[in-house]
C-alpha cells in the first residue's frame, strides 16, 4: 500500500492554513490562501503535488459537506421574508451574468459540445458568495442597513436559483436524456424533497427538539442523511449530488440542534475537507495551457463577471425603489464568487461541461472577485461618507447663514422697537411739561 497520500495531506493542510493566515492578515478571506496553496504546490507552481484519485474523492466529499453546511446555515424564514425586491435583484443578478458568461465563452469556444459548455460558463458566473460581503459589512457596521438586508435576501434567493440552474445544466450533460425526461426528473426530485421535508417536520423535528441526551448522535445522523440525499439526487434522479446535500441542509435547518450540528461540521470541514477541496482546485490549474487567447478570455470573463453582477443586481435594486448609491452597493456586494463558483466549476469539469483550458481562468476570476469585492465595498462606503459629509457641511453652512440673517433681522426689529419706544416716551414727557408748565427731565418723569 502506498502512503504518499499522507504526505500529500500534510502538505495541503500546512500550506492552506499558513497561506490562509497570511491572507487573513491582509484582511482577505482565507479561501484565497487555500487556492494559492494549490496553485503554488501544483503543476502551475512548484509541481510538488498532482491531482489524483484520493484527492479527488476527498475533494468531492468536501464539496458535499460545504453545500450541506450552506443549507444548514440558511434561514428559511428570512428567505420567505426577503420580499419582491430581493427576488427581482436575485433574478436579474442571475440572468445578466448567465448571458454575459455565455456570450464571452461563445467567442472562444465553437466545438461540438460548445452550446452546453458555453452556457455552463454563464452558470458559473451566476454564483454569489455572500460570506465575504457579510464579513466586510460587519467590519464596517453596515450589515443591518437597508442595503445590507437586501444583499442578504438576494444572496439567499441567488443560491437557490444557482442550484436550480446547475441542476438543469448538469442533467443535460448526458446526451441520451431528452428534455421532457430531464424536466420530469427535476420535478420528481423536488417532490421527493418535499415529501422528505414533510416527514421530517411532522415526526423527526419534534423528537430532535425534545431530545436531551448525547447530542453527538445528531451530527452522525445528519451526515448520514446528507450522504443519502446526495446519493438519491445523483443516482436516482440524475440531479447533482451537491443539490441533494444543499436540500438536506435546508431540511435540517432551523431546529434547536442545528447550531450544534453546524459547529461539528465546521470542525470537520475546517480540519480536512475544505482545505483539500480548495487546494485541489488550484492543483487542476496549468499555466502552460494559458496561451494568448486564453489570457484574453480570462480578462474578458473577469470584466463581465464584475460588471454583470453590478448591472444586473443594481438594475433590480433600482426597479424596486433603491437610490443609485444603494443600488451600486447592492451590486458590488453580490460580485464575489468565492467557493460557490469553485464548487460549480469542479462539478462541471467532472461532467465534461467545461473546456479544460477554461478552468484556470475561472479560478483566476474567483480569486480576483473575492479580493476586489471587500475593496470596492469599502471604497463606495467611503465615498458615501465623504458625500454625506459634504452635504452635511453644505447644509450646515446654509443653516448658519439663515440663522445669521434671522438674527440680524431680529436685532434690527428690536432696535426699531426701542427707538420707537424712546420717541413715545419723549413725546409724553413733552406734553406733560407743557400741560403743567414744568421742565422736568426724563429720569425724573420715569
Amino acid at each position: 500500500m502506498e502512503y504518499d497520500f499522507l504526505l500529500d495531506l500534510a502538505l495541503i493542510l500546512l500550506s492552506t492554513k499558513l497561506l490562509g493566515l497570511l491572507t487573513r492578515k491582509v484582511q482577505m478571506p482565507q479561501v484565497v490562501g487555500a487556492l494559492l496553496a494549490g496553485l503554488i504546490l501544483g503543476p502551475a507552481g512548484l509541481g510538488w503535488l498532482q491531482a489524483n484519485d484520493f484527492i479527488s474523492t476527498v475533494s468531492e466529499l468536501g464539496v458535499i459537506v460545504l453545500m450541506f453546511s450552506a443549507g444548514l446555515e440558511t434561514d428559511i424564514q428570512e428567505l420567505k421574508k426577503c420580499g419582491v425586491a430581493s427576488t427581482i435583484i436575485a433574478v436579474l443578478g442571475v440572468i445578466v451574468p448567465l448571458l454575459g458568461g455565455w456570450a464571452v465563452a461563445r467567442l472562444f469556444n465553437k466545438g461540438p459540445d460548445a452550446m452546453l459548455q458555453n452556457i455552463f460558463i454563464g452558470v458559473i458566473l451566476t454564483a454569489t458568495s455572500v460570506s465575504i460581503t457579510v464579513e466586510t459589512l460587519k467590519e464596517m457596521g453596515k450589515l443591518s442597513t437597508h442595503s445590507g438586508n437586501a444583499i442578504l435576501g438576494a444572496a439567499l434567493i441567488d443560491d437557490v436559483l444557482g442550484i436550480i440552474a446547475l441542476t438543469v445544466i448538469t442533467s443535460f450533460a448526458d446526451p441520451s436524456v431528452s428534455l421532457p425526461v430531464v424536466m420530469l426528473k427535476i420535478v420528481l426530485f423536488f417532490l421527493f424533497c418535499g415529501l422528505v421535508a414533510y416527514v421530517f417536520l411532522k415526526f423527526v423535528r419534534p423528537w430532535m427538539n425534545s431530545y436531551r441526551k448525547e447530542l453527538q448522535r445528531f451530527s452522525v445522523l445528519a451526515f448520514a442523511f446528507c450522504l443519502l440525499m446526495s446519493f438519491m439526487a445523483e443516482h436516482v434522479f440524475g440531479v447533482s449530488d451537491i443539490t441533494g446535500a444543499f436540500v438536506a441542509g435546508l431540511i435540517l435547518s432551523g431546529t434547536r440542534r442545528t447550531p450544534f450540528m453546524i459547529t461539528r461540521f465546521e470542525t470537520v470541514s475546517f480540519m480536512l475537507l475544505s482545505p483539500v477541496f480548495f487546494a485541489s482546485v488550484g492543483l487542476k490549474v496549468t499555466i502552460d495551457s494559458m496561451g494568448p487567447s486564453v489570457l484574453l478570455f480570462t480578462l474578458l470573463l473577469l470584466i463581465v463577471a464584475v460588471v454583470s453582477k453590478i448591472i444586473g443586481c443594481g438594475a433590480g435594486a433600482k426597479l424596486t425603489g433603491y437610490t443609485n448609491l444603494q443600488a451600486a452597493k447592492i451590486g458590488i456586494g453580490m460580485v464575489s464568487r468565492g467557493e460557490v463558483a469553485l464548487i460549480v466549476a469542479s462539478k462541471g469539469a467532472a461532467l465534461g461541461l467545461m473546456v479544460p483550458e477554461f478552468f484556470a481562468p475561472i479560478v483566476i476570476v474567483v480569486v480576483v472577485t473575492t479580493i476586489i469585492t471587500p475593496i470596492m465595498l469599502k471604497l463606495i462606503y467611503k465615498y458615501q461618507a465623504v458625500h454625506e459629509e459634504a452635504v452635511h457641511t453644505s447644509l450646515l453652512a446654509r443653516m448658519t447663514e439663515k440663522h445669521a440673517i434671522e438674527d440680524s433681522a431680529l436685532r434690527t426689529a428690536f432696535e426699531h422697537a426701542d427707538s420707537r419706544l424712546e420717541r413715545e416716551k419723549q413725546e409724553r414727557l413733552k406734553e406733560y411739561n407743557k400741560k403743567y408748565g414744568l421742565n422736568i427731565s426724563m429720569d425724573e418723569f420715569y
